[in-house]
């Protein structure tokens, strides 16, 4: 697998490279700034771009995918909460295929009613849903206290500690992590109820 965290525009943001070493097959990921920049990446690795995926829809991280997918002649692939321009629909559980490498998508709203993760060899995308010793706003249209909760404890926290968590902007001390390293220090995953996280999240 070739796996590139790219970071892009002038809000700390993260856009995601990731093919198969063997078919060259690709896709991109949350590609909202300076798109000459990453298909330089794609284009030094002999990439050809399959999908274009959106960890949620705020405009930070797609704002470029209708001029991308007319450079790349591709297709957008958002999940159905999504509320912008796209080409098709991806669902929870459902596997992306580029050549031997396999992504899994999981659903993981709260930041954003289409908030999605993508899992690939061990390496856990989280967009705006969990950050690097934080976690996503809840103020926005579509956010939700409860949701993020359950993506958060009854999702995230779920898998093994070796994997790694690449998040959607650079807010943290590190550009990546672990849900090991995570699950000890992020403050935001320290153990609550829900209402008790409702009103964590709800505080100053």
């Amino acid at each position: 697998m070739l796996f590139f965290q790219i970071p892009v525009g002038d809000m700390s943001n993260f856009a995601y490279l990731i093919g198969d070493e063997n078919s060259h097959e690709a896709v991109i990921v949350d590609p909202a700034w300076e798109i000459d920049k990453i298909l330089k990446i794609t284009e030094e690795n002999k990439m050809k771009i399959k999908y274009i995926l959106n960890t949620h829809s705020h405009y930070d991280h797609c704002k470029e995918n209708e001029r991308l997918a007319k450079l790349t002649n591709t297709k957008i692939l958002l999940n159905e909460e999504a509320k912008i321009e796209r080409d098709g629909v991806i669902e929870d559980g459902e596997t992306l295929v580029l050549g031997e490498t396999k992504i899994k998508v999981i659903y993981t709203p709260g930041h954003s009613k289409d908030g999605t993760c993508f899992l690939v060899e061990g390496k856990l995308l989280t967009g705006d849903t969990l950050f690097v010793g934080e976690c996503g706003r809840v103020d926005l249209e579509g956010s939700s206290s409860r949701d993020l909760y359950n993506s958060l404890f009854g999702i995230i926290l779920r898998f093994e500690d070796n994997i790694e968590v690449y998040p959607g902007h650079d807010y943290g001390k590190s550009p990546y992590s672990t849900i090991g390293v995570e699950r000890k220090t992020n403050y935001v995953l320290k153990p609550r109820t829900i209402p008790e996280f409702i009103k964590f999240m709800n505080e100053p």
